[in-house]
């Protein structure tokens, strides 16, 4: 089974658990990739620093096209960074990509980019590619304020595209937030799906230190 993950804003940590979340599966013996559809911040040799960890977490050797179709300079909501670049992102073409990965690995890890509604086009957006994937998601929830009507606008928007929302994680974005243990204590009350996690505040992000906090075993629970 492949996850589409999604967060509830940018700079949440998507690629920290995203590639957490390859290790941890790799850990169980399964052959793993990682792919970011979309990318927004690329250096002068068009390599983004998510994208290159997510290779680094799979455990298959895997095209860089394919890992990543669309990548861009400008660190940007993608639609106008595509404007930018005088170009259009085609979810075809990703569903594509999708394909092509998905044969040779058992598990693929689909990071979104930004938050799960961002416009990729004039007329699609994150959950749309989403929807058309038909991956079950994963919601990484940056705890700080904030984060609670974030978290539960982002459950209803992943709802009413009729997809399945298969666990969430708690990752620790702001360690000075008041009452963390609280909070999520309120998201467990409100959002159906398991708590995968939670990851507490890492200065350095380390995917192996994240992975040891997740419960893989809760995946497919719902």
């Amino acid at each position: 089974m492949s996850y589409f993950v999604t967060g509830t804003d940018t700079g949440v940590g998507k690629t920290l658990i995203s590639c957490a979340l390859l290790h941890g599966l790799a850990a169980q013996g399964k052959r793993v990739a990682g792919m970011k559809p979309v990318a927004a911040g690329c250096d002068d040799d068009g390599q983004n620093e998510d994208v290159l960890q997510l290779r680094a977490a799979g455990n298959v050797a895997v095209d860089h096209g394919q890992i990543n179709p669309y990548c861009f300079a400008p660190a940007i909501a993608p639609h106008l960074a595509a404007q930018l670049a005088g170009a259009s992102i085609d979810v075809g073409h990703i569903l594509a990509s999708y394909s092509a990965l998905a044969g040779q690995a058992e598990v693929l890890i689909v990071e979104g980019v930004g938050g799960f509604l961002v416009p990729l086009n004039d007329g699609q957006d994150g959950g749309e590619l989403a929807r058309q994937l038909g991956l079950p998601v994963i919601l990484v929830v940056g705890m700080r304020l904030g984060c609670l009507n974030h978290a539960l606008l982002t459950v209803e928007a992943i709802e009413q595209r009729g997809l399945t929302l298969a666990g969430w994680v708690a990752n620790i974005v702001d360690p000075g937030m008041a009452m963390i243990e609280q909070n999520i204590a309120a998201l467990q009350q409100r959002i159906a799906a398991p708590l995968l996690g939670t990851v507490p505040y890492l200065p350095e992000a380390d995917a192996r230190v994240a992975a040891r906090q997740l419960h893989l075993e809760l995946l497919g629970q719902v």
